[in-house]
């Protein structure tokens, strides 16, 4: 901006310049030059367009300073919900809170859209107390009764399962709309009560293809895959076309009921009605057509798409890792890096499994040691359990052992049973007794290490030790009989 510009500088000239939005390094220059020039800063109008204008740059600093220093009288609500706002969408997550507090001791009375940012902020953070303030700062303020602060607090209880919470502001309610109804229902499928979930969903005046996706996603994550689809058909009945988050969720459930005619039809579905195949739908595809064991319908899919990302890539990899086929897995996890695309945790776990099914040692060692020295992914207990159950696949027990041994994370019980199996197939009793007394350790009660450690020595003959594993199991029983009775005694 060159500085003529500012010759016959007037208030209403700034102004109109703020109004156009510039860029923050302009805004910056006239900030500069309103007060080297001794503009005229001090009217509201042009302090307000210069705290917008920094808010709208995402520059929160600049305009918190000129905020903080707002002459009287205070600033305007408008004002006070554009802060909060600007500060809702950070990770300042109690700065909504605090700018709150300071409001309610001016005159600037809060409203519908200064509660809903309010309350929005807090569902981000990771405690329910702030919101539980807030609720009560609503009730003080007679809010509660209005439809969109109301409907933010049931959202707010959904996303921290507090589904009674959730449910009593519902019932307070004088009017409600599709999302009050359907964010109740979200937050009794989340919280694992689809039943309950479902009564409300039937009882919804009106239902859209939002409701339809929480209810079938609330099916689908309690693994009711049979009434996911079923629910997937009423709502096509009722002329509700499928959004996205849909037909993911169907998807899924043809992929884990394997029901390969159910996923094709939704496929057929998707062509025939010219849904946008988004990077999800086409993951969704290849997942199903994985798992219904239609690597070949899954490899077409997966050519059709124009871009692919890690998310396509990570799926077809997990998709021919569990079909056994470890070298396709391998070369498509190689091709996926050449087109310089960073893999994520899921994707390392594919290609482990893959080499782990294949026996592909060599590939899978590389993998696991540059999963964290390239790709900056710390190993889960998942990828240690899949690297040491290939590496005991393979005979490297000792290898195996000590990878246990020294891991960072707590081994548990599934990674010391994927250990033992091992043990088993290579008929190594000696490593089967040291794995028994770590299983024992972590479940003393339990009869499965007894039982293993019973068929290791059977498939070695060692009939003797079969005898003396079955007679602690007997004592076992013995005891928790004796302990059964005490306690009706």
């Amino acid at each position: 901006m060159r500085p003529h510009s500012f010759r016959q500088v007037t208030g209403k000239s700034l102004s109109l310049l703020l109004s156009k939005r510039p860029p923050i390094s302009q805004i910056k220059q006239i900030h500069a030059q309103i007060i080297t020039r001794s503009a005229p800063l001090s009217r509201l109008s042009l302090i307000d367009s210069l705290i917008h204008c920094y808010l709208h740059s995402k520059n929160l600093s600049f305009g918190r300073i000129l905020f903080d220093n707002y002459p009287s009288p205070t600033p305007s609500t408008l004002l006070w919900n554009l802060m909060i706002r600007a500060y809702s969408r950070t990770q300042h997550s109690s700065e909504p809170v605090s700018l709150l507090k300071q409001m309610l001791a001016t005159q600037a009375a809060p409203d519908k859209y200064t509660f809903n940012f309010v309350i929005t902020s807090c569902a981000h953070q990771d405690s329910i107390v702030y919101g539980q303030i807030v609720h009560g700062v609503v009730m003080k303020n007679g809010c509660l009764f209005n439809l969109y602060v109301a409907n933010s607090l049931i959202n707010l209880y959904a996303v921290f399962s507090r589904v009674n919470d959730a449910q009593q502001v519902f019932d307070e309610m004088s009017e409600r709309d599709v999302f009050s109804w359907t964010s109740v229902v979200s937050a009794y499928a989340k919280n694992g009560n689809v039943r309950k979930a479902s009564d409300v969903f039937w009882d919804m005046p009106m239902r859209n293809d939002v409701s339809w996706a929480v209810m079938i996603s609330g099916f689908v994550s309690t693994k009711n895959y049979t009434e996911a689809l079923r629910y997937f058909h009423n709502m096509l009945s009722d002329q509700v076309k499928a959004n996205e988050a849909v037909l993911v969720c169907a998807l899924s459930a043809c992929a884990n009921l394997g029901s390969f005619d159910q996923g094709n039809w939704i496929h057929g579905y998707i062509d025939e009605n010219g849904i946008l195949q988004t990077s999800n739908i086409m993951t969704a595809l290849i997942d199903m057509y994985a798992k219904c064991g239609r690597i070949d319908f899954a490899y077409r899919v997966f050519n059709k798409i124009p871009r692919r990302d890690v998310q396509n890539y990570t799926s077809l990899i997990s998709g021919l890792s569990i079909h056994g086929l470890g070298k396709k897995a391998i070369h498509l996890f190689h091709q996926m890096l050449a087109e310089k695309l960073i893999p994520n945790d899921i994707t390392i776990l594919g290609v482990l499994n893959g080499c782990s099914h294949s026996g592909l040692v060599q590939q899978g060692s590389l993998t696991f040691y540059n999963m964290e020295t390239l790709w900056g992914i710390v190993p889960k207990i998942e990828h240690y359990g899949c690297y040491v159950d290939l590496l005991g696949r393979a005979g490297y027990l000792a290898k195996a052992f000590g990878i246990v041994k020294c891991m960072p994370i707590k081994p548990d019980k599934a990674l010391w049973r994927a250990l033992l199996s091992a043990c088993q197939i290579h008929r190594n009793a000696d490593f089967g007794e040291r794995i028994i007394n770590h299983l024992q350790q972590l479940d003393p009660r339990s009869y499965e290490s007894d039982v293993l450690l019973s068929n290791l020595y059977a498939s070695l003959g060692k009939w003797e030790k079969v005898a003396q594993v079955r007679k602690i199991m007997g004592n076992k029983q013995k005891n928790r009989s004796d302990i059964g009775y005490s306690c009706i005694s």
